[in-house]
This record gives C-alpha cells, sequence and structure tokens, in this order.
C-alpha cells in the first residue's frame, strides 16, 4: 500500500494526539523526577497498568538471556537493574550478552532463540523487522539519546544544512534515519539535498573541525562528549516536535517467548520499565554502578547524560503502537521502509502486547 493509499485519518489522528501528548498520561513511579527533560510532557500506558504492581511476578525463577550494549548510557538502567534486585523480584535469572553496536547480530539472536529480549533503539531495528526478523516490541523505554552537532559558526537550522554534508558511523544508524525525517519535515531531501559521509565514531569530531563535513549525528556518550568541547554547537536532539513524547529505544522479545511464554515476555517488559524509572530518581547510584560496564567514561558523565534523557517516561500497549506507527509513516518518507508498508499495519505486527 502507498502513501497515498494510507488511512491518512488513522496515522493523522495518532500523530496529533501524540503531539499534544493526549495519548499519554505520567505514570506516579518517577512522577515528580526533577531529571525530566524540560518540555517533555511525560507519557505511559493507559491505566490500569501499574508500574508498581506485582502483577508480572513470575511464580517461579526464570533463567533468561538478555541482549544489550552495556557500553551505551541510556541502557545504563538496564545493566545495573541486577544489582539493584529488579529482575531478581520479577523471578528473572539474567544473562547478560554483550553484542555492542552490531544491531543485526543482535535481532538475529532474538529471532533464532539465542537471545530472549534485547534492547535497542527503534529507528534501527524497524526496517529489520519489516524484513521479517522473528521479534516483537513489547514497549519504549524512554526519550533522548541522538544529537545533530556542527560547529559554533556552522549552520544554525536544519533548512541550512541543504547542499551540505553530515558525518554519520552509519548509513543505517538511528540517528542517521532521525535527522533525515527531520530534514525532510523541514524542506531538505534527505536522499537529493544532503552528502552523507561514514567515519568511525571517534574520527567525526575531527572531520567537522578540518571541513570535511558541515554537521554530524550520533548517539551519546560520543555525541555528548563531542557538544561539551570548545567550539561545538547541539544543532539538534531528537527531543522535538511530536518526538519529544515518544521512546526512542525499545524493549523487543523472540517471537517464540512472546507467543509461548507471554507471562515471561511481561516479566521482562515491566522490569526493564522499573529499572529506567528507578534511574530517573536516582542517576547518581546509576552512574556510580555503570562504571562497572563502561569504558572511557566518569560517574559526573554518566550523571549528566541520564539527565538530560526522559527515563521517567515509558509507553506500552495502545500508546506504543501508535509511536510505532508514527515512526514508520516518517521511515517510509525518507525512503527507509517500503512504500507498500502500512504504518499502523505494520506496528501491530510487530507489537506484543504482553500486559493484556
Amino acid at each position: 500500500m502507498t502513501l497515498d493509499s494510507l488511512n491518512r485519518r488513522r496515522l493523522l489522528t495518532l500523530a496529533g494526539a501524540t503531539a499534544a501528548a493526549g495519548l499519554f498520561s505520567r505514570f506516579g513511579f518517577a512522577d515528580d523526577t526533577p531529571a525530566a527533560h524540560a518540555g517533555h510532557t511525560g507519557h505511559a500506558a493507559a491505566a490500569p497498568f501499574d508500574l508498581n504492581s506485582n502483577q508480572w511476578v513470575l511464580p517461579e525463577p526464570r533463567k533468561i538471556k538478555l541482549a544489550t550494549n552495556l557500553n551505551a548510557v541510556c541502557l545504563a538502567p538496564v545493566a545495573v537493574a541486577d544489582s539493584q534486585g529488579i529482575f531478581k523480584r520479577h523471578n528473572l535469572d539474567v544473562e547478560f550478552v554483550n553484542f555492542g553496536q552490531s544491531t543485526e547480530v543482535l535481532l538475529e539472536s532474538m529471532a533464532t532463540g539465542k537471545a530472549d529480549a534485547a534492547t535497542g533503539m527503534a529507528l534501527r531495528w524497524l526496517k529489520a523487522l519489516e524484513q521479517g526478523f522473528d521479534v516483537k516490541l513489547t514497549g519504549g523505554t524512554h526519550g533522548g539519546c541522538m544529537r545533530l552537532i556542527t560547529l559554533n559558526e556552522g549552520p544554525r537550522d536544519l533548512p541550512s544544512l541543504k547542499g551540505k554534508t553530515i558525518g554519520v558511523t552509519d548509513m543505517a544508524a538511528a540517528d542517521k534515519n532521525f535527522f533525515s525525517m527531520m530534514l525532510k519535515r523541514q524542506g531538505v531531501d534527505p536522499v537529493r539535498d544532503v552528502d552523507w559521509r561514514v567515519y568511525p565514531v571517534d574520527l567525526l569530531s575531527v572531520a567537522l573541525q578540518k571541513g570535511e563535513v558541515q554537521a554530524v549525528s550520533g548517539s551519546d556518550p560520543i555525541m555528548y562528549r563531542v557538544k561539551q568541547q570548545p567550539g561545538f554547537s547541539e544543532l539538534a536532539t531528537n527531543m522535538i516536535e511530536e518526538y519529544a513524547n515518544m521512546s526512542c529505544c525499545v524493549i523487543g522479545v523472540s517471537g517464540n517467548l512472546a507467543r509461548k511464554e507471554q507471562p515471561v515476555a511481561a516479566a521482562i517488559t515491566h522490569s526493564i520499565l522499573q529499572a529506567h524509572a528507578w534511574a530517573a530518581h536516582n542517576p547518581d547510584q546509576v552512574a556510580d554502578e555503570f562504571l562497572k560496564f563502561a569504558i572511557n567514561t566518569n560517574k559526573e558523565e554518566v550523571r549528566a547524560i541520564l539527565t538530560e534523557h526522559t527515563h521517567g517516561h515509558y509507553s506500552v500497549g495502545d500508546a506504543f503502537v501508535k509511536e510505532i506507527a508514527v515512526y514508520a509513516r516518517d521511515l517510509k518518507l525518507v525512503d527507509v521502509l517500503r512504500p507498500r508498508t502500512d504504518p499502523l499495519e505494520f506496528a501491530e505486527s510487530i507489537h506484543a502486547d504482553v500486559f493484556a
């Protein structure tokens, strides 16, 4: 189905509701979180979902393998959830499988049963899921993570990037997809009007300083460090427009687990959401404990990054499906998803409502 034949009323309704935050309500666990991102109105599942409930605790211990990137600061709450006893309270015995930046391997590990669940960026996963990976998404964990950086004397807004070159680490990266969508909204064709150039992550700032590119995009912690350096400015983040009220990182479980062991999938999802909510109230403690997993960082940096994200917010159920549909709609506009993909049908097909 093409975009023109899409049921526009459904998508326009959900997009407008997302922008107005009418789809969502704040949950009590992190209601007064001082670290909440400015302008982020909060979102959550519709009642009666309760993040503090014991309803999702398994009756007996269950071993699971959780694939994640243990070096990603935005996933620090997941890394420290074990030491906080959050998984244990759900009767989950978690073995971490660190896949670093290899999203395809991570998703394949779930699709083939080598891992039970994983966390990662929605905008990196959706194309692979469209191609048929047997993975189901169960919830969104937080917003933030992605930044577009330029020099102080460089472009001042997205339209001024027309005809310019942007440095990225990967042509399929979540940040590249996101800022492509934002450029499209500003009248800049991300395929024809912008040149994207791939660099190793550590050389992005060097390429910018040398004038080889006019902006660089990426995720934290590298982009946060670049932003902090003299002479660099943050041009945009993914906390803008309706995306300020959406999750950028998601929880996925193997299709087999979602179909055959829904209570286990629910326990995994609930515990990870609890971990993020706890982190929103306790960034110092998360920063301390995350140093056991992370490299080349420190407590102050981890805490600062966490407080610029929105770990006091989450989405599940219908609200989460609508978020994914918005992502899918915009990914079609920048030629990432297939023209015939129906955004809402696609979102529903890759979602498992484990709390139903």
